[in-house]
């Protein structure tokens, strides 16, 4: 009831008014065919969200496939005696580029933004 006390006065119109207007638009014959116009409106939004997801997912699969088959052919082993030295600095690093990453996703926009929808896909290249 407060919800309709609240709908009507930001309306300036009386509660009873705003009930009957309200009953008589879900009792209407059109009601049903409102309603599922609303849903499916609604259900677009989401197939479409689910669609930009589905493309930005598969993006960053491809980017982190070809990053790691990049990285593993073109950088050799390190002998025994160097790894804890290179650990080490690996570890500072990575802590550098998780607060770059930190600072870049706290100001936007972000990389997935500037990607633009209708890139080419990988068979194409």
């Amino acid at each position: 009831m407060q919800a309709l006390a609240s709908y009507a006065a930001r309306r300036g119109q009386s509660r009873s008014l705003i009930a009957e207007a309200a009953i008589a638009s879900f009792l209407s014959p059109d009601a049903a065919e409102r309603q599922e116009a609303a849903v499916t409106k609604r259900l677009d939004q989401m197939d479409r969200r689910m669609l930009r997801t589905e493309r930005d997912v598969g993006i960053t699969v491809e980017l982190l496939a070809l990053f790691v088959r990049f990285w593993l052919t073109s950088t050799p082993a390190l002998p025994e005696p160097a790894q804890a030295a290179a650990r080490a600095q690996g570890d500072k690093r990575y802590d550098g580029f998780m607060e770059a990453l930190g600072k870049r996703l706290a100001k936007g926009p972000n990389v997935r933004q500037e990607i633009p929808e209708d890139h080419p896909r990988a068979g194409d290249l």
